[in-house]
């Protein structure tokens, strides 16, 4: 172990998830600490470039970032993240890191939260969890839009569904398909991409991802569906749901989770809505 190792803080005012992306994009999935809006990266190699990075995008963004980097001595701060994480319980879903044990009469589910976002503690992720156990029956055939680490795939798969994932960043589903293995389940298949070059349509189709994004992939979204499937979409902050919603109407709304200031909604392909 080195004598030293260099950490890097990173504060943005808001769209706080693609700073993230980046960071993880960046730190080659180095383990990153998440403490109230303030993302924390360490490594045993100095993180300036990555702070200019990091910079130079919020730059471009017009987005307010507070950034430090600073040089510290070395103590077991690998430790210290893995005390940090936290198992969390969602329903029938047990969600914990390898190195917890696992809860009896839980479905469980193993995530390593350094592969990338998406370890069931965000209001978006913990949202979606709550919608599979409620709303995706066993058996039924599932599209996971913008997976990210794959929990929700993997909670569909864990409920004995057919899942398909797709995601526009290769290293998403370079981490998905190692947490499917360490969960010991499997998906049928994976494109890097959207929904747009789906081949099938789905009981289910999730996306977790922002605002824009759910807007812009909207049709696409719906296209995919079956007759009375479901459409599980997450990452709204409040403020944009009216807006989301709009592009949604023509589907039946089942649920509105709100918590904090993200919003989930859970839609029905009902065709006599």
């Amino acid at each position: 172990m080195s004598e030293y190792y260099f950490e890097l803080t990173i504060n943005p005012n808001k769209n706080y998830e693609l700073f993230l992306d980046l960071l993880t994009s960046l730190t080659n999935n180095n383990a990153i600490e998440e403490i109230d809006g303030t993302l924390i990266a360490r490594s045993e190699d100095d993180l300036s470039n990555v702070e200019e990075g990091i910079l130079q995008f919020a730059k471009a963004l017009d987005i307010e970032c507070l950034t430090t980097h600073t040089k510290k001595e070395n103590i077991d701060w690998i430790k210290q993240y893995q005390e940090s994480v936290k198992s969390v319980e969602i329903g029938n879903f047990y969600i914990r890191p390898s190195w917890e044990e696992k809860k009896e009469n839980k479905i469980d589910i193993i995530i390593d939260p350094a592969l990338s976002f998406g370890s069931g503690h965000h209001e978006t992720t913990s949202s979606c969890i709550h919608a599979i156990d409620k709303y995706v029956d066993e058996k039924s055939r599932v599209l996971d839009v913008g997976t990210g680490s794959g929990i929700l795939a993997i909670a569909a798969s864990k409920k004995n569904c057919i899942v398909d994932i797709c995601d526009t960043d290769d290293v998403c589903i370079k981490d998905t398909t190692s947490n499917f293995e360490l969960n010991s389940v499997e998906f049928n298949t994976s494109w890097i991409g959207s929904a747009n070059k789906a081949k099938n349509k789905y009981d289910v189709v999730i996306a977790n991802i922002v605002a824009d994004v759910l807007a812009m992939i909207a049709k696409d979204l719906k296209n995919c569906l079956n007759d009375d499937g479901i459409l599980i979409i997450s990452g709204i902050l409040d403020k944009h749901i009216d807006r989301v919603l709009n592009k949604f109407k023509d589907l039946e709304q089942l649920e509105l989770i709100h918590k904090n200031e993200w919003v989930t909604v859970v839609f029905k392909n009902n065709k006599e809505f």
